[in-house]
């Protein structure tokens, strides 16, 4: 008698196909883990908020309910309250950004922006580009539209615009929708775009016909070198990126997107579709927080500490990781970017790390196509120094680990099949 066929799924056969092409955020599935006592989480990037003035929030907040009482607890229109645009525009006007509040539209949280940006720009099958590596969840956000992703490598300087020009000479004028980058101490590798590539992208994306998404959520987070103009302060047409999660509180799930009026109106459509509008009442508290408290003083207690934490965990890199391994040394932001030589596979090496207690993001989910397998993102924002040391360390034991049975295998002779298998980076299989 056969078997009855088991039916794991029954509504398989309802879902879209845009499903099969979603990607997982290996951040959220590595949350669970992170969450035991015994784990180090330097895969998350979570910023540190323990400087914020809570008795100031406190007020913030009573201020809210006195001064507009219900209408706070009422819906709102769908492009944002116009004070919360002003705060914003007021904001971005200190960066260079010279911009009208009909040329912004809040959001819940950079990512449902991101999503806009699918919805708005992205047909099945159309080419957009992105930097390699790449903002994970903007990789997840893009995915549900079925696009050709190709990637322009990057370098200590940002995206190499030489590989951006050769990849649209290929493409011709218009063959991509967009150019999505993350300028400013990128996620995941930390490091920034010079002025001159900024200017050449811009140059390249004129001659090329095609839209520049500048995602910023890092800008502020400078605690090293010289400030760097944002694409959008030197061309109107970009579309711009921003939060204050990394400047306030993350939690609140507010950010904005500046563009062009009629990509607004677009964009406007999707936020009537997919949420009305955002928090009035978030909204008011962001107001309050910007304009009736010390903020920038705030953000610089936010800087010190970023910066004291970065040296930490650089300063385990250099004691701890074998000389084989190589990092960037990012002048702001969260993020370190850790490549192994290339018989390494962080992905594989990850059970092995958890067991140690010890977390960080596999380079291969910072790209479309699999690469960056040997490479790790290493988030330095919110454990505390002796946490990063601590955490590097048992990372170091991990991988010294792996490099003594490669090089057993080397000395005798005997090879892994190829590099990147589970063989060369974990002959166990683990």
């Amino acid at each position: 008698m056969a078997s009855p066929h088991l039916v794991f799924d029954e509504w398989e056969d309802e879902y879209a196909e845009r499903n099969e092409h979603l990607r997982r955020s290996a951040v959220r599935d590595l949350f669970a883990a992170v969450s035991r006592p015994n784990v180090i989480g330097l895969s998350g990037g979570s910023p540190d908020i323990s400087s914020l003035p809570l008795d100031q929030v406190a007020d913030c907040a009573k201020n809210v309910v006195d001064e507009f009482g219900l209408k706070a607890l009422q819906y709102g229109s769908s492009e944002g309250r116009p004070e919360m645009r002003r705060v914003v525009a007021d904001m971005l006007a200190e960066d260079g950004i010279d911009v009208d509040i009909d040329q912004i539209i809040i959001t819940n949280g950079s990512q449902q922006a991101l999503d806009f940006m699918g919805r708005v720009f992205i047909d099945p099958g159309d080419t957009i580009i992105v930097e390699g590596p790449s903002y994970l969840g903007a990789l997840q956000a893009f995915s549900a539209y079925m696009p050709d992703v190709r990637v322009v490598p990057m370098d200590d300087d940002g995206m190499r615009t030489d590989k951006l020009e050769e990849l649209l000479e290929e493409l011709g004028p218009g063959g991509a929708k967009f150019i999505y980058t993350i300028p400013n101490f990128q996620n995941p590798a930390g490091v920034t775009m010079t002025l001159e590539r900024r200017k050449r992208l811009l140059e390249l994306a004129h001659e090329y016909q095609i839209t520049v998404i500048e995602d910023d959520p890092y800008g502020k987070l400078r605690f090293e070198g010289e400030h760097v103009p944002p694409l959008k302060s030197m061309d109107p047409n970009v579309i711009y990126l921003g939060t204050t999660s990394k400047i306030f509180a993350p939690g609140l799930r507010l950010a904005w997107c500046v563009a062009p009026k009629p990509i607004i109106e677009k964009i406007n459509l999707s936020e009537q579709g997919a949420g009305l509008c955002v928090s009035a009442f978030t909204q008011c508290l962001c107001e309050q927080y910007f304009t009736k408290t010390d903020w920038k003083g705030t953000l610089k207690k936010s800087q010190a500490i970023y910066r004291s934490r970065r040296d930490a965990l650089i300063g385990a890199l250099e004691e701890y990781f074998p000389e084989e391994a190589t990092w960037t040394h990012p002048e702001g932001g969260l993020f370190v970017w850790v490549t192994l030589p290339p018989y390494f596979d962080t992905m594989q090496m990850m059970s092995a790390a958890l067991e140690r207690g010890v977390a960080y993001v596999p380079g291969s989910n910072c790209y479309p196509d699999g690469q960056g397998k040997s490479s790790m993102r290493l988030a330095f924002s919110y454990e505390p120094e002796e946490n990063l040391r601590e955490g590097v360390r048992r990372l170091a034991d991990t991988i010294n680990d792996r490099l003594e049975l490669y090089r057993a295998f080397m000395k005798a002779g005997a090879l892994p099949k190829a590099a990147g298998t589970a063989e060369a980076s974990d002959p166990e299989g683990n």
